[in-house]
C-alpha cells in the first residue's frame, strides 16, 4: 500500500489543478484535393460522436466562466494553470503541495486510472502524505493504525479550503485543454466530463467500513485482509486506507464538484 498521494493528487486536482487545468480544441480534419481527371469518389460519413451526457455547457459554472480570456496552447499551458492554482490555494501551499509539469495530460490521465486497479506514480505531480502506513497489532491481528488518519491532516485542510464554486468555474475556464487530452490519451470520441462525472460517482460509492479494517502481507506490501475490499480500485482502498471519517469529508467536496460540473443531480 505505497499510493496514498494518488487519491490526493486527484481529490486536490479536482478543485485546484482540473480548476486550473484544461486546453482547447486543436483538432482539425483535412479534407483531400479531388483529382480533376477522376470523377469523385462516395464518401461514407464516419459515425457521429455520441452525445455527451454531461455537457460541461450545461454546467451551472459555465455561466461563471463565459468571459474567459484566450486559453494557451495544451504544450504551453502549464504557467497558466500554476497562476490559477495559486490564486485557488496560496502560493505557499502551491510550493508545498504541488510539482507542476505537464500539468493537465498528468491530471486527465490520473482522473481515467482512478476506477482502475493501479494508478501510475509517474503522472503524480502532487506530493502525497508523509510517513508509511501505520500498522496496529501482529500477525493475523494487524489493522491499519488508529493513527493512520492523521497523516492526512494538512492535506484535508488544504482541500476544505477551496471554495468549489469558484474551483469548478475554473474548472470550465480550462475545459477545452482537458478535452484535447482527453482525446489524445486515446479517447477520440470521448467526453471528459463524462468520465469525471463517472469517476466521481465511483469514488463516491467507496463503502464505509467502521472499525479497524484487517491487513495482511503476503510478500512486501500491505493488502486488506477482506477480498472484497483488496479488489476494489485504486481510488477506492485509497479512501478506505484514509479513514472513514476522512473519506467521509473527502466525499462531501466530491459532492460539491459533482454538483457545479453537472446539470445532472447526484440519484437520490
Amino acid at each position: 500500500m505505497n499510493e496514498d498521494r494518488t487519491i490526493w493528487w486527484w481529490v486536490l486536482a479536482v478543485f485546484v489543478i482540473a480548476a486550473a487545468g484544461g486546453a482547447w480544441w486543436w483538432w482539425q480534419g483535412r479534407t483531400p484535393p479531388t483529382p480533376v481527371a477522376l470523377p469523385a469518389t462516395p464518401t461514407i460519413d464516419a459515425p457521429a460522436a455520441p452525445a455527451a451526457e454531461h455537457p460541461i455547457e450545461a454546467a451551472p459554472a459555465a455561466l461563471d466562466a463565459a468571459d474567459a480570456a484566450p486559453l494557451p496552447a495544451l504544450a504551453e499551458s502549464d504557467s497558466a494553470l500554476r497562476a490559477a492554482i495559486g490564486e485557488l490555494v496560496g502560493e505557499q501551499a502551491l510550493l508545498d503541495f504541488f510539482q507542476m509539469t505537464g500539468i493537465v495530460a498528468k491530471f486527465v490521465a490520473t482522473v481515467d486510472n482512478l476506477p482502475r486497479a493501479k494508478v501510475a506514480t509517474r503522472i503524480l505531480p502532487m506530493r502525497g502524505p508523509g510517513g508509511a502506513l501505520a500498522v496496529d497489532g501482529e500477525g493475523e491481528a494487524r489493522v491499519i493504525g488508529a493513527g493512520n488518519a492523521d497523516r492526512y491532516a494538512a492535506h484535508l485542510r488544504l482541500l476544505e479550503s477551496v471554495d468549489s464554486q469558484r474551483a469548478a468555474a475554473a474548472y470550465v475556464r480550462f475545459y477545452p485543454l482537458l478535452q484535447q487530452a482527453y482525446r489524445e490519451l486515446g479517447y477520440p470520441q470521448g467526453n471528459f466530463n463524462d468520465r469525471m462525472v463517472a469517476v466521481i460517482d465511483h469514488l463516491l460509492a467507496t463503502p464505509a467500513v467502521e472499525g479497524p479494517i484487517r491487513l495482511v502481507q503476503p510478500k512486501v506490501l500491505y493488502e486488506f485482509a477482506d477480498a472484497d475490499l483488496e479488489a476494489r480500485s485504486a481510488g477506492q482502498k485509497l479512501l478506505l486506507r484514509m479513514g472513514a471519517a476522512n473519506a467521509g469529508r473527502v466525499k462531501n467536496k466530491l459532492r460539491e464538484f459533482r454538483r457545479q460540473i453537472t446539470a445532472v443531480p447526484l440519484p437520490e
